[in-house]
């Protein structure tokens, strides 16, 4: 599908980004943390957890109190190869960092490493995480419960976050293996995105209150923070096609963000009082790093990796279909025809940014869309009869 939407540099996109942060309170070296987490989606394609949820979900959560902009990463318990954090509801992308960074000093050094983190927010993309394990030719797990947003299979309430778990790998390819995917059909950022984009959700993906399936994409976000529709586990609604089994995998999810760090679950991160009042969300995550070293060495281990991914593509076809993908590659196609043209920004983006740029009196930033709006606008009025 050709593009259409027009671009914003990358370095121009995380500096604005980073400068908001700071304006908000975000220190300097963590604010660029946070802008290159959102953005690395952006690179790979995923723009259900870019630039679109930058204002939502970060900026207007520091704004309304329920998120901390100074991090208090606190460790809470250690041992050589593990450590439980409590990131007393900071920037979940500099908690992630920090707790994926620990684990990976660990697996250094004792081949595995595993830190688990309590009261920690919304942390960007799980791939990113994972992605600094493949980095150093170790293998990256990791995982976070999130708002309840699932319903169990039989259920119609939502219970369970979209809870993704995540592994990379690395390979002898130019990209590593990365299989970064909620455990329901879909995530509410995707389904945001349909709706700033004026689509409808596929239908099969939400399910109401009275277990049919909904579509309307702005109602079904109003739903789903009132508990009026659920989303549906991976395989859907009931048992005919395994609903069941991206059920376990959420609650699997859900047990290893809570149980190992005693920290909250299910409807404990609703994201209100019992009055209604907003507070935060005091999210769990997981982080592992397992150093292929440790077994047969990294690049035996990347070799074999390698092998099975080419194999694999190279299998036999379905009628029609000219392409085999493995995880990771799709993402790594978009960044190569992304990086020398940045990210590809929407309407509701382009406001959002010229809002809060103007809002904080970021003047030195200037955006190449505000440009092209005003051609188009001129364009308009000179063919008015």
């Amino acid at each position: 599908m050709q593009e259409t939407r027009p671009f914003i540099s990358w370095k121009l996109a995380e500096e604005f980004m980073t400068a908001v942060f700071e304006k908000y309170g975000v220190p300097k070296e963590d604010a660029a943390v946070c802008a290159d987490v959102l953005i690395e989606s952006d690179r790979r394609g995923i723009e259900s957890h870019g630039c679109n949820r930058f204002k939502p979900i970060y900026i207007d959560r520091i704004k309304e109190g329920i998120l901390n902009p100074e991090t208090n990463f606190e460790v809470i318990k250690e041992t050589p190869a593990t450590a439980v954090v409590d990131g007393h509801n900071g920037m979940g992308m500099v908690v992630g960092t920090r707790a994926m960074q620990m684990a990976i000093d660990k697996a250094k050094q004792y081949g595995m490493g595993m830190v688990a983190v309590r009261n920690s927010t919304h942390y960007g993309i799980a791939g990113y995480y994972a992605t600094m394990c493949t980095q150093k030719d170790m293998i990256g797990i990791t995982g976070t419960n999130a708002r309840p947003s699932i319903a169990p299979t039989f259920g119609v309430e939502n219970m369970l976050g979209t809870n993704p778990i995540t592994f990379g790998l690395p390979t002898d390819e130019p990209f590593p293996f990365v299989l970064d995917c909620a455990t329901s059909i879909s995530q509410r950022g995707k389904i945001e995105f349909y709706a700033r984009s004026g689509m409808d959700t596929p239908e099969g993906m939400v399910i109401g209150n009275d277990g049919n399936a909904v579509t309307d994409s702005a109602q079904i976000l109003e739903d789903l923070n009132c508990g009026r529709a659920a989303l549906t586990p991976l395989g859907g609604i009931g048992e005919e096609l395994a609903g069941y089994k991206g059920y376990g995998y959420a609650t699997v999810v859900e047990i290893l963000s809570a149980a190992l760090q005693a920290g909250s679950f299910l409807k404990m991160l609703s994201g209100k009082d019992e009055a209604g009042n907003k507070i935060p969300y005091p999210l769990g995550h997981f982080f592992i790093a397992i150093n292929t070293e440790a077994f047969m060495g990294a690049e035996s281990f990347k070799k074999t990796a390698g092998d099975i991914l080419r194999q694999l593509r190279a299998s036999k076809k379905a009628p029609g279909q000219e392409r085999i993908f493995t995880a990771g590659e799709k993402e790594y196609e978009a960044w190569q025809f992304r990086k020398d043209k940045g990210i590809p920004v929407g309407e509701a983006v382009q406001e959002e940014f010229i809002k809060m740029r103007d809002d904080l009196g970021l003047t030195q930033f200037v955006f190449p869309f505000e440009q092209a709006g005003e051609n188009r606008q001129k364009e308009q009025k000179t063919e008015l009869p």
